[in-house]
């Protein structure tokens, strides 16, 4: 059997890693450059590989393609694997096919890294043997080859989902749906929502799928399609025989007959939308079967995610948050909710088809100045160029921080909170928030 593998990256190596030691004839191919530390590994393993290039002759003969997600199916040699009619996978699929583990696995256009880790964190904290894996951390493809982990977590993203077959989750989670990565989707907001539900679609009576009872998308879906999965809904606003939901300033849980409260201000993270991660962790740790009293102290002593919402220094009373990971203007949406000073708003970057009238009343109510961080600021320019008083224009991280310093008054917030990618003037999202906490311990 032959496996070719397209992209020399974290889910690309481990994969070939795993194929290798599965029996199968091997392959990486990618046409950018791959990492020195990748190509040692690739060497290391006696793996046969090439970059700067996709050799027809060496791909169209394979009997399985695992794709990273980061390769659109639009891609020539991509297209042409789907004509042969070679069948092209995610990661995930082919690694989840060698491994008896149970596998949670978490999406969502929002809150999944959140999520990931803090469930990640629940399951850890209690004990049990558990991986992290999908689209953060180690590739699952390579700790399914070491084979030491009872379950795994697995943060999944549309594009990994779409590249699943016969994969499924024993619990699944869907934090919530906004439009995101439409560029990727025809610009059709349904197939993205359809994306996003593959994960459930091979699931039966045996599995879980717990979801955001609040979310407009998921509840329209559920409504139209089915899934055999038992359904576990989440809610700040309603109440369940059997879900998850607040009542007097109190999380309640009720799964499988079994109750679990906790007080809302006991749990570590802040704002609405993490009241909704914390509830899908917690149904994922009742399901696991873990002590209440661990529950409670995970949920109390968990200290977030890097990059998300991030508080990086006081200076002179204004507190400067970093939340690079904001991607969409729906976290950026979540970020300047839980604002509750007068803010000085960093935004821009790559625009991926976004509307940002959504965000109108929260910037006319919370932010005093906005300073666009990007090539190409006209769409933000235009939409809240006559709301905002102060409005300035930047091209590097060092000079948004001095200008957000200059704007500010004590008791000001500095929000970092770009609700677009970062390929204009960064590396990634990481490389974004690591300049701006440089910059802001520079001042």
């Amino acid at each position: 059997m032959r496996l070719v593998v397209l992209g020399g990256g974290e889910s690309g190596v481990g994969t070939a890693i795993l194929g290798k030691q599965k029996g199968y004839d091997v392959f990486v191919s990618d046409f950018a450059k791959i990492k020195e530390s990748y190509k040692e590994v690739l060497i290391k393993n006696s793996i046969d590989w090439e970059d700067e290039k996709h050799t027809e002759s060496l791909i169209l003969n394979a009997d399985v393609v695992m794709k990273s997600p980061g390769i659109p199916e639009k891609a020539p040699i991509v297209k042409k694997l789907i004509e042969k009619g070679i069948p092209v996978i995610s990661e995930i699929e082919f690694a989840a096919s060698f491994t008896k583990a149970v596998t949670i696995g978490i999406t969502g256009s929002n809150g999944k890294t959140t999520t990931t880790m803090l469930t990640y964190h629940l399951l850890k904290s209690a004990g049990l043997n558990v991986g992290l894996a999908g689209n953060i951390g180690k590739s699952f493809a390579e700790q399914v080859a070491e084979d030491k982990y009872d379950s795994y977590v697995l943060e999944l993203s549309s594009f990994q989902l779409d590249g699943i077959i016969n994969y499924k989750p024993h619990i699944a989670i869907i934090t919530n749906i906004s439009p995101d990565h439409l560029d990727r989707y025809d610009y059709k907001y349904e197939n993205y929502i359809d994306s996003k539900f593959r994960i459930t679609m091979n699931q039966t009576e045996e599995d879980y799928l717990i979801y955001d009872a609040d979310d407009e998308a998921i509840s329209d879906w559920l409504q139209k399609n089915k899934t055999r999965a038992k359904l576990i809904p989440f809610s700040l606003t309603k109440t369940f025989e059997q879900g998850v939901f607040i009542k007097n300033n109190t999380m309640e849980a009720i799964i499988n007959q079994e109750e679990f409260t906790m007080e809302t201000e006991s749990i570590a993270l802040e704002g609405k939308h993490n009241l909704k991660n914390a509830m899908a962790a917690t149904s994922v740790a009742k399901l696991m079967q873990i002590r209440k009293a661990t529950i409670r102290e995970s949920l109390s002593n968990f200290q977030g995610v890097e990059h998300r919402l991030e508080k990086v220094l006081k200076i002179q009373n204004v507190q400067y948050i970093n939340d690079s990971k904001a991607t969409n203007v729906n976290a950026t949406f979540f970020a300047l909710d839980s604002m509750n000073s007068p803010t000085v708003w960093i935004v821009g970057g790559v625009d991926k088809g976004n509307d940002y009238n959504e965000l109108m009343a929260l910037v006319r109510e919370k932010v005093k100045a906005i300073i666009c961080l990007g090539v190409d600021n006209r769409k933000i320019i235009d939409a809240f160029g006559n709301v905002v008083d102060i409005m300035v224009e930047v091209n590097n991280m060092n000079d948004a921080v001095r200008m957000a310093q200059r704007i500010t008054e004590k008791g000001d917030t500095v929000l970092l909170s770009p609700a677009c990618a970062s390929f204009d003037l960064f590396e990634n999202y990481e490389d974004r928030g690591r300049q701006f906490k440089d910059a802001v311990h520079n001042l």
